[in-house]
This record gives structure tokens, sequence and C-alpha cells, in this order.
């Protein structure tokens, strides 16, 4: 008697796990910090050119201090690259935190325009941190099947955010009539995120080992050996992220420029949107209720770009998210001494949230799936940075033409970039990320 019970307790195993299931139990920490992140985020982008615009700035010279979130986003993702590799991923995101606390201080006291850009800078190097973080998490660990489900989740965090928060910011500037209300709360959000960073559950240790379990017995290459549905395995041997981009240069430079296109028109969204609600003389209200809406459009198409990319292919999101948006800043750009100006505004909008919504995810995937299994880490900086670079060219590009001509035609520059960026996506996606 004594003996079956012995067996049986030695027999018994936990149930198993799915991936989906293991996301949803560890979902606070593995997307929380990302999600209060982006609401404050999201609260602050549609107020910036406002801020500039209150201290004296022009459109073309606030499309400036904009695009600094962006350039300090770029900058941001080596130094974060190395820091997550040599201390992790935790230390990262708490330091990163309490950087971007340190840049809402600023954004409120800023006295001057020169004050304003470096306070943007900082935000946009911390928002690189969490980025990087989470898609180093995602990579090294999330099962192939469900890799672009995954990282659409940790697009859609970020895109709640996006939505939720120009409309925290409309609601506080209609009761304390000053942009800097939504600035307050923003830095609510960041000390929200130092909290569950520092005070939460590790996710590289328990969410890690949960997953674990639910990839058993990978299938395993017939050559190298290695597992290529299971999560990848991080080599201790890294490379450094300009060496990686030489090994590489050619998939970064065909398809790598693709998404750097996409994420341009991006970056451009953010940036455009604000500036064409002032061009055209709307208040700062009703420009944060637009941008919220395009938000929430965005945001609601978020996990099927996921389920899309899982089940039919990488190119059936990238390809349409990208004509679609290109299509609507081409569109835009022909409405700005329209009559019905503000409602054409609305509109293209609309248009451009579904657009991104449609992308949700695919720039991550993109670079889970090409990171080299041995070695991701390095492949995902270089990645990152190619990409990044196009999002913080779009602005100063925006900037530059609006400066030189006109707003209306810097839209339209940046509906052909997306219209160029969907005939690349077409070109190379099939050649390097077939069919699995």
């Amino acid at each position: 008697m004594t003996l079956q019970t012995n067996v049986d307790a030695v027999t018994t195993v936990p149930p198993p796990l799915s991936v989906g299931n293991v996301l949803w139990r560890f979902g606070p920490m593995i997307y929380g910090p990302t999600l209060l992140f982006s609401l404050g985020e999201g609260a602050v982008i549609p107020l910036i050119p406002v801020i500039a615009a209150q201290l004296g700035a022009g459109v073309a010279l606030a499309a400036l201090v904009s695009s600094a979130l962006v350039v300090g986003q770029l900058c941001g993702n080596l130094p974060a690259g190395w820091a997550v590799a040599r201390v992790g991923e935790r230390v990262t995101m708490a330091v990163g935190g309490s950087a971007a606390i340190a840049a809402a201080i600023g954004l409120i006291a800023a006295p001057n325009l020169a004050t304003l850009t470096i306070a943007v800078f900082v935000l946009g190097f911390c928002a690189a941190v969490f980025g990087l973080a989470r898609h180093s998490f995602m990579t090294t660990r999330i099962p192939l099947s469900f890799r672009a489900r995954a990282l659409s989740l940790l697009g859609g965090s970020f895109r709640l955010g996006v939505f939720i928060g120009p409309f925290v910011a409309a609601a506080l500037l209609a009761i304390f009539g000053d942009a800097h209300a939504a600035i307050w709360f923003a830095l609510v959000c960041l000390i929200g995120v130092v909290l569950l960073v520092v005070l939460g559950p590790d996710p590289e240790h328990d969410a890690a080992a949960a997953l674990a379990r639910t990839q058993p017995s990978p299938e395993l290459d017939e050559d190298t050996g290695e597992a290529v549905t299971g999560p990848v395995r991080v080599n201790e041997a890294r490379i450094g992220v300009f060496r990686t981009m030489w090994r590489h240069r050619q998939v970064l430079a065909r398809l790598g420029v693709a998404a750097a296109l996409l994420s341009s028109v991006r970056s451009a969204r953010q940036v455009v949107l604000p500036l064409w609600g002032v061009s055209i003389g709307l208040d700062a209200q009703t420009i944060a209720l637009v941008v919220g809406i395009s938000g929430a459009l965005d945001f609601a198409l978020f996990y099927a770009s996921g389920q899309v990319m899982d089940r039919f292919g990488r190119l059936w999101a990238a390809l349409p998210a990208m004509l679609l948006m290109g299509a609507g800043f081409l569109a835009l750009a022909f409405t700005h001494d329209h009559a019905e100006a503000a409602m054409w505004f609305a509109l293209f909008a609309a248009v451009l949230g579904v657009g991104n919504g449609m992308s949700s995810g695919i720039l991550m995937t993109l670079g889970a799936d090409l990171a080299p299994q041995a070695d991701p880490a390095a492949f995902l900086g270089s990645w990152r940075t190619l990409t990044d670079a196009g999002g913080a060219a779009a602005p100063l590009l925006v900037s530059a033409i609006t400066a030189l001509v006109s707003l209306s035609l810097a839209t339209g520059v940046m509906g052909l970039v997306g219209v160029v960026g969907a005939f690349a996506f077409l070109r190379w996606i099939p050649r390097y990320i077939p069919r699995r």
C-alpha cells in the first residue's frame, strides 16, 4: 500500500501549459510596464507641439521639438542593448523609468524650447529601454508558432496606452485648461512603472520557467541540433552590433530598409497629425480627441495583426498596412485648404489609425524571425537601430519640408514613402521569410 502511494507521488506531473495561458498568467509583469509607460507617453505626444507653440515655436520648429522623441529612441537603442545584456532587463527598466520621471519633471518645468527639447529627447531614450528589453525577452522565449501573436500583444499594450492617453489628456485639458496637467498624469504613470518593475515578480525568471514547460520537446534542426520551434537560446559569446550589421548587411539593406520605411511612416503619423490640427486652426482639446480616435482604431486591430501573421504569413499584414497608410497620407495632403479641412483631418486620421493597427507587432516579429538562433541579441540591436533610424528621420524630413515648402508637401512625401515601402515588402519578405 505504501509502495503504491509512493509510485503515484512520483509519477504525478503538473498540468500542461499553453503559451497563451502563460502569457495571461504573467501578463501584468510582462506587459504592465510597457502599458503604463505608453499611457503616460500617449498623453504627452499630442501636446508636445502645443507646449512648444506656447514657448514661442512656429509650426516647423514645433515639428523639430517633437522629432526629439524618436531621435532619443534611436540614440537609446545601443546603450539599452548593452545594459540589458549585462545587468538584465529588470535593472535596466528601473533605471530607464527613473530617468523618464526626470524627463517628465523637465517637461513640466521647461522655461524654454531648449529645455523642452532635451526633456523630450530623454523620454524617447527611455522608451528605447522598454522596447528593447521586452523585445529581447519575447524573442528568446516565445515559440515560433505563437511569436507574432505574443509580439502583437506587446504592440497592443503600447497601442492601448496611446489610445487612452490622448483621451485622458483631452479630459485634463477640459478640466484644468492647461496642457501641463497631462504631463503630471504622465509623471504618475512613470512612477507606477518603476514601482511595478522594482516590486513585482521578475519575468526573466518566473515567466521564463513557465514558458519552458510549454515546449518540453522542441523540434530540432537536423544539421545544427538547435530548437526551431521553441524559444531561442542566447549565446553567451556575443559579437558587437556593428560586426553583426556587416555580417547581415544584405538582409538589413533590403528587408531592413523596408522595415525602416514602415517605421518612418509610423513616426510621421505621430508628428503630422498634431501639426496638421494646429495648422488648420483646431484647439488642443480637439486635436487630442482626433488623435485619440485614431489610436482607438489602431488599438482595435492589434491582435488581429498577430493572428494574420501567424496563420497566413508576415506579408499579409505588412503589405496592406503600408498601402493604406501611404494612401492616407497622400489623400490628406490635398485637404489643407479645403472648406471641410477639419472633417477630412478626422477621416484620414482614422484611416492612418487602421493602417497602423494592421501592422501591429510586424517590426518586432520580422526582427525575431530574422535573428540568428545562436545569438539573437546583437542582430536585434542592429535591426532596432535601423528601424528606429527610419522613425527618427521621418519627423526631421517633415520639419525640413514644412520649413522650406509646406506641411501639405511633407505629408505627401510621407505618402510616397509608404507606397515605396509596400513594394519593398512585396519583394523581400517572400525571399527572406518564406511561409512556415
